[in-house]
């Protein structure tokens, strides 16, 4: 990566969407993401699985909603640096006329989104920098691309969880959430400490007095509550490893600290 990065991007700030893309393999990102990933995966070392387990499970939940629920539209806020099986590639690879708008507040993440955010023909991809604390502006801008008058999957992967006012979070989640048409769907992950405990909130105390991107473990009575109004899917807010694992994955990676679900718009 060249180190002449634009003046929004600060490289000696960790910025979670830079450290989660070194924690799967990726190459954009900067010393100072590297050494807190580093000393993340030194008090936690399996961490990447984490990583790993909540992309599959966003595989999993986009073929459930294109395959199962028809679905054409996603609105997917807090995208991070493009990987491998972004949204749009899954859900254009099973349904190529599908319309994906990315959301995220990482200026390298939309330097990095304009040229690799490609869509197929039939169907559409946008990009828009805005926080998921604007809900307004969000909703605003996706509207150029999607039709709120048909349904929508709702991707909120590992955002929610740094907005540390609890209540505020559950503000956001049903802001968006009202503004969806019946058959919609909300896909949701968010960190937790119930698996690895004290260690989990002391790297995030750590990360969080480094001045990177806050983040905050919730448990899972409080990772339903952003489902409220939704009928959850089962098997409800579990491990995203263990959310409706394929067959070859099943044995594959025990729990994880990112715990998911999936729920109906009614």
């Amino acid at each position: 990566m060249s180190d002449s990065a634009s003046p929004a991007i600060d490289p000696q700030v960790p910025h979670s969407a830079r450290v989660w893309n070194y924690w799967l393999g990726g190459k954009d990102n900067y010393p100072a993401d590297r050494a807190a990933g580093d000393e993340v995966l030194a008090r936690i070392p399996d961490i990447p699985d984490g990583a790993r387990a909540e992309r599959a499970f966003l595989i999993r939940a986009v073929r459930h909603l294109v395959r199962e629920a028809g679905i054409r539209q996603f609105l997917d806020i807090g995208t991070g640096l493009p990987t491998m099986n972004n949204t749009h590639e899954v859900a254009q690879g099973l349904a190529p006329e599908s319309r994906i708008v990315y959301v995220d507040n990482d200026p390298l993440v939309m330097a990095h989104a304009r040229a690799l955010l490609d869509s197929s023909p039939e169907g559409a991809t946008d990009y828009i920098e805005a926080d998921l604390r604007d809900p307004a502006t969000i909703l605003d801008a996706s509207a150029a691309t999607l039709d709120f008058d048909r349904p929508i999957g709702l991707m909120l992967l590992g955002v929610v969880n740094h907005i540390m006012d609890t209540e505020e979070s559950y503000r956001l989640v049903s802001r968006l959430v009202g503004a969806l048409p019946p058959g919609s769907h909300l896909v949701l992950t968010h960190s937790t400490a119930e698996i690895h405990g004290e260690p989990m909130l002391q790297v995030m105390r750590e990360m969080n007095e480094r001045g990177g991107t806050p983040i905050t473990a919730r448990g899972r009575a409080e990772i339903e509550g952003y489902f409220s109004g939704t009928e959850l899917l089962e098997p409800g807010v579990v491990s995203c490893s263990l959310w409706r694992p394929e067959e070859a994955e099943v044995g594959a990676v025990s729990e994880v600290y990112l715990f998911g679900g999936v729920g109906r718009v009614g």
